[in-house]
């Protein structure tokens, strides 16, 4: 082998450790020590992801004429009777488009009200799932029986399929990031749910065609965003899809976001047996692991199946999704083909109906017993 070609090899291999750095603009990625001391202080994380009932999706639940405090403050109050000291919480970049500082007196509202709940939420500030032409002002209704038929993206596809137009998104990120980059009151920021998602077959056809490879630029430009700007709490996203217990095997989302994540989610909405061998993958990076998404009844990720290997991994624990309501999640994904008229018998998310009565009394016994918080 000859000493050009010893350079070239060597210069490849360090590519993978070179993005991560610089990926890392402002503070740096937590050390492993680091991390796990975050770990340690926080003690079991459990909650759910939260919208209001009375809201349909992310614009609704902010917005100034729809923002609902007198409801965000009963339904945090179920939680905190769970003993939950998280709830995971989307934000949108319309939302500092139309008005920055009624949003975050909006959001400084909310910390007020879930602190008096002794919960602590992570925030997402982007999300590629659902809806890709979001607007601003009054939402839609509800399509009934249809789950989550009027959540959306964030941003929307008119600006994901413009890389020009990222850089507009950075006072976005780095004015909400920098308002409560020391505030107690935040667990964590969520910087992408499901980058890589392409929402088939509800929008498929309205959806950038190299969506995946838009959305990495744009994740690896908002956790450069976010992280120069010094946030105490840590930076995170979420992988969903495809294999990440064979590292050969990841999709580029996928690695991106284990690598530069300060602490390590994951979703799924697999059985126990697929549970257990994820977060025995995810073990090799010596850091705390939470899942921001579990919980599909019908698909055998129950709370009875899946939770308390939560607690005996000491991994955290975080179910779509609370209170039934305007998003319509005790319907089933397949809500999109086929046709509901009524309730299902089984819901496929949710803990709680409207009134505050759980949907099944075993699983508010079992959330109690195993959450030593209640």
């Amino acid at each position: 082998m000859t000493a050009v070609m010893r350079q070239r090899i060597a210069a490849l291999l360090l590519i993978p450790l070179v993005a991560t750095i610089g990926d890392a603009q402002g503070r740096t990625i937590w050390s492993r020590e680091r991390a796990r001391a975050w770990g340690d202080s926080t003690g079991w994380v459990v909650g759910s992801n939260f919208v209001p009932s009375t809201a349909i999706n992310q614009l609704e639940m902010w917005q100034a004429p729809t923002f609902d405090p007198q409801t965000i403050d009963r339904e945090l109050g179920w939680a905190e009777s769970l003993g939950f000291n998280t709830m995971r919480v989307f934000l949108h970049n319309l939302l500092w488009q139309q008005d920055s500082s009624g949003f975050l007196n909006r959001l400084d509202q909310f910390l007020t009200i879930a602190q008096r709940h002794h919960i602590r939420p992570m925030f997402v500030l982007f999300d590629a799932v659902w809806d890709p032409l979001p607007h601003l002002g009054a939402q839609r209704a509800p399509i009934p029986h249809v789950h989550n038929s009027g959540w959306v993206q964030s941003p929307g596809a008119a600006i994901l399929s413009d890389t020009t137009r990222y850089d507009a998104l950075r006072g976005y990120v780095q004015g909400v990031v920098g308002r409560f980059a020391n505030d107690r009151r935040v667990m964590a920021w969520d910087i992408f749910n499901e980058p890589d998602n392409t929402n088939r077959p509800a929008y498929l056809a309205y959806e950038p065609i190299n969506k995946p490879a838009l959305t990495l630029i744009l994740m690896r430009k908002a956790f450069q965003w976010a992280r120069a700007m010094n946030p105490s709490q840590p930076l995170t996203a979420a992988p969903w899809l495809g294999d990440y217990v064979d590292p050969a095997r990841m999709r580029p989302a996928t690695r991106f976001m284990l690598d530069n994540s300060d602490v390590i989610t994951f979703h799924s909405y697999d059985d126990s047996a697929t549970v257990n061998r994820l977060v025995s993958a995810l073990e090799r990076y010596t850091r705390p692991i939470i899942c921001s998404e579990y919980m599909a009844r019908p698909r055998g990720s129950t709370f009875q199946s899946i939770l308390p290997i939560f607690a005996r991994r000491h991994v955290g624990a975080i179910n779509w999704g609370f209170v039934s309501g305007k998003t319509q999640t005790i319907y089933p994904w397949d809500s999109w083909n086929n046709e509901y008229t009524a309730e299902p018998k089984v819901w496929f998310h949710d803990i709680f109906r409207p009134d505050g009565t759980p949907y099944d009394s075993a699983e508010i016994r079992l959330i109690r017993t195993l959450n030593p918080r209640s």
